[in-house]
């Protein structure tokens, strides 16, 4: 199905980042997704967006739409007739619009997951406590921003995690249909992240160790962006008779 193109302003996002065992993720990930590695890692995360004046392309700001969201990531590669692509598979998504959850699929990519959002934001201190609506989803995030990209990252720098989570500008979330993702690429007017300093991270999705075993899985680090326009374009639907 083509979504189609929308545009906006990323008010706030965070990126929340964790390594894992490639081979843990690998049964996650459907068929044609392979997990995009780093230094012998998986990256997953949760991505937490605010979200103003979306609207279709050429509608008015005034008529737009504005919403908390979540979407738990995982950054991937997979082949398709132009080669080897990168982006991420997001096997669930959240949100406090009710259109958003109403129009899944059809303005918005994916099935997304109606939930209750409580946010605090005072542009230095952050925290995000998301509760879903059909009980299976938790999220509990604090942080502060900092000028220090941690040490114990396995990225190297800054600039080097920065890149990394640029080249997956291209999304594949789940669907109704189980063998059928809606793909979309987000293109912004600037690309500008900070290092936030996480006091606390939980999460059911990385925390299930049915999912993901003790020891398999682990924080790494947590980015944010400000003000950022932008749009969102559909990329062609990919379909799979695998699962797992």
């Amino acid at each position: 199905m083509r979504i189609p193109a929308i545009q906006g302003l990323i008010r706030r996002r965070l990126l929340i980042n964790f390594r894992a065992d490639p081979e843990v993720v690998r049964r996650i990930v459907p068929s044609p997704f392979s997990p995009k590695l780093r230094d012998g890692w998986s990256i997953v995360g949760i991505c937490l967006i605010r979200l103003e004046g979306i609207r279709p392309v050429g509608f008015p700001r005034f008529g737009g739409l504005s919403s908390e969201n979540a979407a738990h990531r995982i950054a991937v590669t997979w082949m398709d007739e132009s080669g080897e692509r990168e982006g991420v598979f997001i096997p669930r998504r959240d949100t406090n619009g009710r259109l958003n959850h109403l129009a899944g699929g059809r303005l918005f990519p994916g099935k997304h997951h109606l939930s209750d959002f409580s946010v605090m934001d005072d542009q230095e201190t952050i925290s995000i406590s998301i509760r879903s609506g059909d009980a299976l989803m938790t999220v509990d995030f604090a942080g502060v921003l900092t000028d220090r990209f941690p040490s114990n990252s396995i990225f190297p720098s800054l600039e080097d995690s920065s890149d990394f989570f640029a080249s997956g500008s291209i999304g594949y979330s789940v669907t109704n249909d189980c063998c059928r993702f809606d793909g979309i690429r987000l293109n912004t007017q600037k690309w500008e992240v900070s290092p936030v300093r996480v006091s606390k991270i939980e999460s059911s999705f990385f925390g299930d160790t049915d999912r993901f075993p003790l020891g398999s899985i682990e924080f790494d680090h947590a980015l944010i962006m400000r003000d950022i326009p932008h749009r969102w374009i559909s990329e062609p639907e990919i379909l799979t008779k695998e699962i797992g």
